[in-house]
């Protein structure tokens, strides 16, 4: 149908820009972002890109985090990049981290590549031009924007930074004082001398914890059930040891990186071949720390087998001298109600409170909500597969990159990089610039199995959105979610050729 002239829809199409296109085009300048990019332009200095995010500005969560205390909840000598030393102590706060990816940005001249109140809306794939066309909207103009790009790579995180996981509970409209979430921390909220109350027992809340302790009144952990808990040093004595020694940094940063990817291998080992000792060691490392007469068999024994959901760790036990020096608690119950003062709980008891943070986690985000099509056919992400956890079975051109829950994200995010760098190799020597993930004929009777398996991994946040994300097979290469300890022996020498991949 011919437009009238002067209608919605050709005001619609007029408004749209080009903006230009690109060789490779990263969606999300987080460390997912940054990591590929530097290692695109390590590689392939010749290629062109541009990196695309909604944000305002660099650093995914460490950019849109800004509650008191935000914090690593991994070790940054393998959460920090491969090839870029880490230089501060083991676990670091979210200024410090960002510091470091400004480093990273300044050094590979980044900034440049950057658009950032750039929101990915859509991504249409076209065989016949052999290219994707995104559309994409500016956050602060409202203008429209259509990118075309040869190869796309999603590296835009896992969750929701809009919407986060917020429960409803009977009676929180009557509430008095303030309900906030983490994700959402309100810059001019004043906690200093008020009773405060934390929902959540995993990473975030014992985090928030130690760092409202300082100032609050009072602060109280509500909890339905306990989480595992690990209290390493902030500052490793190891990494003490060496830089005494004067070595160089790189020395320093390699051996620690070795050190503690070897603990969180034992750590994972342990959880699957030897889980009822894991629970006696982090149960019985705990104890020292807490009060004397700590109830632990009620507050801090799950009912979960350990690395069934994250360890939170809480660098020189500080969540546990909060509570030894009276200025934390824990309650664990269930929610009744909110009254206009306090949270009620399954026994009975009114947990008083001035500020209620609710630190119960947050949602899943399928490829960041963008709209893919392809060859004008939608993609039901639901309905394909992973291709070793980097691709999706019959969308073209496309990479992703998703980390480890069990070890830092960013282990992934080099091996991945590495193997999408040597495909796009791979593909120059063919002579291909069409690359699909494809089923075999010998996968035709393979099992699809859900996006997660519950025995494996079964965070809240995990199966509330197992109904919107792809899925995974029985058989490499349509697998994912493998341990580092397997995945740096399997992707290195992945077989490019062995039929899953099909050029053109």
């Amino acid at each position: 149908m011919t437009p009238v002239p002067g209608t919605a829809l050709q005001q619609h199409t007029a408004e749209i820009q080009d903006g230009g296109h690109v060789d490779v085009l990263i969606v999300g300048a987080g460390v997912s972002g940054i990591g590929a990019a530097h290692h695109l332009r390590d590689r392939f200095p010749d290629r062109s890109f541009v990196i695309l995010d909604a944000q305002d500005d660099r650093g995914g969560t460490w950019w849109t985090h800004r509650y008191p205390g935000v914090r690593s909840d991994s070790d940054l000598f393998t959460y920090g990049y491969r090839h870029k030393p880490w230089r501060g102590p083991s676990i670091a706060a979210g200024k410090e981290i960002l510091a470091y990816l400004d480093e990273v940005i300044d050094e590979n001249d980044l900034d440049q590549h950057i658009r950032y109140r750039h929101r990915v809306t859509a991504a249409r794939w076209s065989t016949e031009d052999r290219r994707w066309t995104v559309e994409v909207t500016r956050e602060d103009t409202g203008q429209v924007l259509r990118f075309t790009t040869d190869f796309l790579w999603m590296c835009h995180g896992y969750y929701n930074h809009a919407e986060p996981y917020q429960p409803q509970w009977s009676g929180m409209d009557r509430f008095q004082g303030s309900v906030v979430h983490p994700q959402s921390w309100p810059e001019d909220l004043d906690h200093s001398g008020k009773r405060v109350v934390v929902i959540g027992s995993g990473s975030t809340a014992s985090t928030l914890i130690p760092a409202l302790a300082e100032t609050a009144e009072h602060v109280t952990m509500l909890q339905r059930s306990p989480s595992y808990y690990f209290a390493p040093p902030v500052t490793h004595e190891l990494a003490v040891t060496l830089r005494a020694l004067d070595i160089p940094e790189e020395w320093t940063h390699e051996i620690l990186r070795r050190q503690y990817v070897s603990q969180q291998h034992w750590l994972t080992r342990m959880s699957r071949e030897a889980p009822d000792e894991l629970h006696t060691f982090l149960i019985e490392s705990m104890r020292p720390l807490l009060p004397e007469g700590f109830d632990i068999e009620k507050h801090f024994t799950p009912r979960y087998r350990p690395w069934q959901q994250r360890i939170a760790v809480v660098p020189d036990g500080d969540l546990f001298a909060a509570l030894r020096e009276g200025k934390a608690s824990i309650v664990t119950d269930t929610i009744e109600e909110f009254t206009e003062n306090s949270i009620r709980v399954g026994s009975g008891e009114e947990i008083e409170a001035d500020i209620v943070v609710t630190a119960t986690g947050f949602n899943l985000s399928a490829f960041g909500d963008v709209a893919f099509t392809v060859d004008g056919e939608p993609v039901d992400f639901t309905q394909r597969v992973t291709w070793r956890g980097i691709m999706i079975s019959g969308v073209p051109n496309m990479a992703y990159v998703f980390g480890y829950f069990r070890h830092s994200w960013t282990l992934r995010v080099d091996l991945v990089t590495d193997l999408v760098d040597r495909l796009h190799r791979h593909m120059q020597d063919k002579g291909a610039t069409v690359v699909v993930p494809t089923l075999r004929p010998e996968d035709t009777d393979m099992e699809i199995r859900p996006w997660s398996d519950p025995e494996n991994f079964n965070a809240g946040y995990v199966m509330r959105s197992q109904h919107v994300l792809f899925k995974q097979g029985d058989r490499e290469p349509w697998v994912h979610m493998l341990e580092h300890e397997q995945e740096r022996e399997i992707l290195p020498k992945a077989d490019l050729d062995d039929g899953s991949l099909v050029y053109r």
